[in-house]
């Protein structure tokens, strides 16, 4: 099972029987299988809606998702957020000024690329 999730084969689990301290490891290696599998799924999810379907807003839920995990899937949320903010508002600002209304502004905060189109 290690070796399928190092080489990024997550449908694998632990099935033999056993018990006591195996039993206890045989229970950690399904949980970080799960735990990685969700990851992946929601990171994907959340991806490929915002860059393939356009759809904005998406956040990844890991339930139970705890130190490292959690940390990742708040990173990919406050990115996926941050860009959803930043796109929403300057596509108002364009559409008001392509119905003519100049008097709005870019008002989200914004750095790098996207402070280009500010």
């Amino acid at each position: 099972v290690t070796t399928a999730v190092a080489n990024g084969d997550l449908s694998q689990k632990v099935t033999v029987d056993v018990a006591g301290e195996m039993l206890e490891l045989k229970n950690t290696v399904n949980t970080m299988v799960d735990q990685l599998s969700a990851f992946g799924s929601e990171v994907t999810r959340v991806a490929r809606e915002v860059g393939v379907e356009g759809l904005l807003g998406g956040q990844a839920e890991v339930p139970g998702a705890a130190g490292t995990w959690k940390d990742l899937t708040d990173s990919v949320n406050t990115a996926f957020r941050n860009l959803t903010g930043q796109v929403r508002d300057i596509a108002q600002v364009t559409t008001a000024v392509a119905n003519g209304d100049l008097s709005q502004k870019v008002t989200v905060d914004v750095a790098g690329e996207m402070l280009e189109l500010k």
